[in-house]
C-alpha cells in the first residue's frame, strides 16, 4: 500500500487501527530444533541443542535429527514479551483494500529515506502511539541493524517504554552483526530503563562475543552474572562451553564444568554433547571417553546426536574400529541411525558402503553432503567396479539427490578408460539433456580428465556436433581447455564442416587459447576438399600467425588450388609467405605464378615477388619469362621486367635483348625501345646492329630526332672504341 509524507494527507488513517495490542505467534526453543536430516556433523560447530521437552530416557525425533549448529541458548525467548512468554496482543486492524502491514510500511520508509526529523514525523503521523508488538515487528523487519538501532532509540522519545521482548530483540540483532559495544551498553542500561535482568540477555551476549572470537569477553560476561546476582542455569553454562570449546580451550572447559558441579548445576545430555564435540575437536580422545562414561554413570542416556558426535570424532582421529563399535552399540540400544550416522559410516567403511547405501534408500534418507556419493563413486571406479559406481548415481537420482558434474565426470572418465565409450556417451547425453553443467547451485566441476577423452572420442567418430554442444556448456562454466578446442576443430574439419571449425578457431583467438598445428592443417584441408581455396588460405594465414609452420605440401596444396581457381594474386601471397618462411621445396610453382601475374598486368606485384626470390637466393629464369611475354605481345610487361633485370645486373642473354627490342619496335613503342637500348649499350652493347638502325629510323619517323641523334652517336662511339682496340692489338702483334 502506498503512503504519503507528513507534508500531505496520509492514505492510511492512523485512527483506523486499534493500537492496543496485536496477536503474535509464540516461538519456543523447540521450534529451532526441528528435524533437519540433510546436514552432517561439522567439527567447526558444536552438536545441536535439545528441545526443552525432551525426556532424558529416550531420544525424541527432534533430538535424533537436529541441525548441526544449535540455536543460541535462550532462543525460546526470542519473541517473548511478557512473563507469560508471549508478545502482547493488539487487536486486528480494520481490513482495507490490499492492506499492507504497518510494520512493513515503517521498515520500507526507513530503508528508502535518510533518518531525519522529517522521516520521524512521517512515522509519528502514521502511528501516534506505539505498542510492544509493533515495535518488536519493526525491529525484526528492519533492513539492517542501523535502521533497527535508530528506531529503537528514537521510539523512546515518543513516550514508548521498551520491555523485555524489544530489548532482547535489539540485543540479538546487534549480536548477529558483531555490534557488541552497542549490545553491551543496552544490557547494562536496562535497570535505568526499569527492565530486570535475566539469564537470557547475558546468554545472548556470551554467544555474540563467542561468534566474534572474543572468548575473554564471553567469560567476563558469564562471571558478571554472578556479581550482578543473575542466576546461572545450565543454559548459560552451555553457552559458555560452546564458546570456549570452539576455540580449543578444553582445559578451561573442564575447570568450568567442575565449578558448575560444585554450584549444584546438573549437566544435561546437551551439555555432554557439547563437551564431547569440543574434546574431539581438540583431539582429546581419552578425555572424551571419560566424559562419555561419566554421562552414562549419571543416568543420562546417549542419544543419536551423542553417538554421531562420538562416531565422527573417532573418524577424525582415524579410529575406525571404535567408530564401527559405537555404530553397532547405537543400533543395539534401539536408536535408529539418522542420515548423519550413515554418512559418517560410509566415509569410514567404503568397502561396506553398498549395504549402507541400500539401508539409506530403504529408509529414504538423503543427505545433502554429495561429497559422500562422489567418494563412493570414485572408490568403486578405482577398484574397477564400474557397474556399482553407476548404481550409486542411479540411487542418487531415485533419492532425488541433486547430481552434479563431478558425479558424472568420474563415471565418464572411467568408462572411457575401460573402452566402454557407449556407456560414457549415454551419461554425457544426460549431462547435456539435464543441463547439469549449467546448474548455478552446483558446487563441483567436471575435470579435464573426464571431458577431454569423451570429446576426443566423439570428434573421432562423427559426433563433433554433440561434442561442441557439451563443450559450450563447459565454456559457460569458464572452461577454456586447448585440448578440447583443438579436438573440436579437427572433428569438424574431418566431418566436412570447416565453417564450424573456423568458428571454434575464432573463439580460441578471442580468448587467447593456444592452438596446435594439426588442427589448422585439418581445417585447411577441410576447406580444400570443399573447393573453397580462399577460406583455406585464411586458415593457413591463421596457422602462420599462431606461430605454426605449415609443411611444404600444405603450402603447395593451397597455392595450386588458388591458381587453378583463377586466384593468381592470392596464390602469389601464399607464395610470398612460403618464401618468407624459408620453404623452397615448391619452387617449380614459382614461374607459373610469376608468368600469370605478368600476363594479367600485375607487373609491380610480380616484380616484388621476384625481388623477394632474389633476396632468398631463388633467382627466376628471366630469359624464359621475357620470351613468353614477347611471344604473347605483352610488350610493356616485358619492357618493365627487362628494365628491372638490367638495373640489378641479372643474367639475361643478348638474344633476349634483341627479342624484347624487336617486340617493342613491332608494337610501335620506340621510346621504350630507346630507353632499353641505352641501358643495353651501357652494359656492353648488342649483337644485332640492324635493330639499332631500325630503332633510329623509327625515332626519326616519329619526330624523336634528339633521341635518334643520341643513339647514333652512341653507336659511332662504340665503333671508334672497337677500332681503337683493334689497332692496338695489331701494333702489339707487329712488335
Amino acid at each position: 500500500m502506498a503512503y504519503r509524507s507528513s507534508s500531505s494527507a496520509t492514505m492510511i488513517s492512523p485512527w483506523s487501527y486499534s493500537i492496543s495490542s496485536r496477536a503474535s505467534k509464540v516461538l519456543s526453543l523447540s521450534s529451532f530444533n526441528l528435524l533437519h536430516g540433510f546436514c552432517t556433523i561439522s567439527f567447526t560447530e558444536p552438536p545441536p541443542s535439545e528441545p526443552i521437552s525432551a525426556s532424558e530416557g529416550s531420544p525424541s525425533l527432534n533430538e535424533a535429527n537436529a541441525v548441526s549448529e544449535p540455536p543460541p541458548v535462550g532462543a525460546e525467548l526470542d519473541t517473548a514479551a511478557t512473563g507469560e512468554g508471549t508478545i502482547p496482543k493488539r487487536t486486528p486492524r480494520a481490513k482495507l483494500r490490499n492492506p499492507e502491514k504497518l510494520e512493513d510500511i515503517i521498515c520500507r520508509m526507513m530503508a528508502n529515506r535518510e533518518w531525519t526529523t522529517r522521516l520521524q514525523n512521517s512515522i509519528r503521523n502514521l502511528v501516534p502511539q506505539f505498542d510492544h508488538s509493533l515495535v518488536w515487528n519493526v525491529l525484526h523487519g528492519a533492513r539492517n541493524w542501523e535502521h533497527a538501532l535508530q528506531f529503537f532509540r528514537w521510539v523512546v522519545k515518543t513516550g514508548y517504554r521498551h520491555d523485555r521482548s524489544t530489548t532482547l530483540k535489539m540485543m540479538e540483532i546487534l549480536g548477529r552483526h558483531s555490534k557488541l559495544n552497542h549490545a553491551r551498553c543496552i544490557l547494562f542500561d536496562m535497570p535505568k530503563k526499569g527492565i530486570e535482568w535475566d539469564e537470557d540477555f547475558f546468554v545472548v551476549l556470551i554467544n555474540s562475543y563467542g561468534q566474534a572470537g572474543i572468548v575473554q569477553e564471553s567469560v567476563k560476561i558469564f562471571q558478571k552474572m554472578n556479581e550482578l546476582g543473575v542466576e546461572r542455569t545450565i543454559k548459560s553454562y552451555d553457552a559458555l562451553f560452546k564458546v570456549i570449546m570452539r576455540r580449543g580451550r578444553y582445559m578451561m572447559a573442564k575447570r568450568v564444568f567442575n565449578a558448575m558441579l560444585r554450584e549444584g548445576v546438573t549437566p544435561t545430555r546437551h551439555t555432554y554433547n557439547i563437551m564431547l564435540w569440543g574434546f574431539f575437536l581438540s583431539l582429546r580422545v581419552e578425555t572424551a571417553n571419560r566424559f562419555f562414561d561419566d554421562m552414562k554413570n549419571r543416568g543420562i542416556d546417549p542419544d543419536v546426536i551423542t553417538y554421531n558426535t562420538m562416531i565422527n570424532g573417532y573418524f577424525r582421529v582415524k579410529m575406525l574400529e571404535e567408530a564401527e563399535k559405537l555404530f553397532m552399540e547405537m543400533k543395539a540400544r534401539n536408536l535408529i541411525p539418522n542420515v548423519i550416522s550413515y554418512t559418517t559410516m560410509i566415509k569410514e567403511k567404503m568397502t561396506e558402503a553398498r549395504n549402507l547405501v541400500k539401508e539409506m534408500m530403504e529408509r529414504h534418507l538423503a543427505p545433502k553432503d554429495n561429497s559422500v556419493f562422489l567418494r563412493l563413486i570414485s572408490s568403486q571406479c578405482e577398484s574397477g567396479n564400474l557397474e556399482w559406481g553407476d548404481d550409486v548415481l542411479k540411487a542418487m537420482i531415485r533419492l532425488h539427490i541433486p547430481t552434479e558434474a563431478a558425479h558424472y565426470g568420474v563415471l565418464i572418465e572411467n568408462f572411457c578408460k575401460a573402452g566402454a565409450f557407449d556407456r560414457a556417451v549415454k551419461l554425457l547425453d544426460k549431462v547435456i539433456e539435464k543441463e547439469i553443467l549449467l546448474n548455478p547451485s552446483s558446487s563441483s566441476e567436471m575435470e579435464p580428465s573426464a571431458y577431454n577423452p569423451i570429446i576426443e572420442y566423439l570428434c573421432n567418430n562423427g559426433q563433433t556436433g554433440k561434442a561442441e554442444t557439451f563443450f559450450r556448456h563447459l565454456m559457460k562454466r569458464g572452461v577454456q581447455d586447448p585440448v578440447a578446442f583443438n579436438n573440436l576443430i579437427c572433428g569438424h574439419s574431418k566431418e566436412g564442416n570447416p565453417e564450424s571449425a573456423l568458428e571454434i578457431l575464432k573463439i580460441m583467438n578471442r580468448r587467447a587459447v593456444p592452438s596446435v598445428a594439426d588442427a589448422y592443417r585439418l581445417l585447411v584441408e577441410g576447406f580444400l576438399r570443399k573447393g573453397e581455396p580462399a577460406d583455406a588460405k585464411t586458415a593457413l594465414d591463421g596457422m602462420i600467425e599462431s606461430g605454426h609452420l605449415p609443411d611444404p605440401s600444405l603450402f603447395r596444396s593451397v597455392m595450386e588450388s588458388l591458381f587453378d581457381d583463377g586466384r593468381v594474386q592470392t596464390a602469389s601471397r601464399v607464395m610470398k609467405s612460403m618464401i618468407e618462411k624459408g620453404v623452397k621445396e615448391n619452387i617449380d610453382l614459382v614461374p607459373k605464378i610469376l608468368e600469370a601475374l605478368l600476363m594479367r598486368g600485375h607487373v609491380e606485384e610480380a616484380l616484388g615477388r621476384i625481388e623477394l626470390l632474389m633476396i632468398n637466393d631463388c633467382i627466376p629464369d628471366f630469359d624464359s619469362l621475357l620470351s613468353v611475354l614477347c611471344e604473347k605481345g605483352k610488350t610493356i610487361a616485358a619492357f618493365k621486367l627487362l628494365d628491372f633485370g638490367l638495373d640489378r645486373d641479372c643474367n639475361i642473354s643478348f638474344s633476349t635483348y634483341d627479342k624484347v627490342l624487336g617486340a617493342l619496335l613491332a608494337a610501335g613503342k620506340s621510346l621504350n625501345a630507346y630507353a632499353i637500348m641505352c641501358k643495353i649499350m651501357q652494359k656492353g652493347g648488342i649483337s644485332d646492329r640492324s635493330s639499332c638502325e631500325d630503332l633510329i629510323r623509327s625515332l626519326n619517323a616519329e619526330g624523336n630526332t634528339k633521341q635518334a641523334d643520341v643513339l647514333s652517336r652512341m653507336i659511332m662511339g662504340e665503333k671508334s672504341i672497337q677500332k681503337g682496340k683493334k689497332g692496338k692489338k695489331l701494333s702489339a702483334i707487329a712488335h
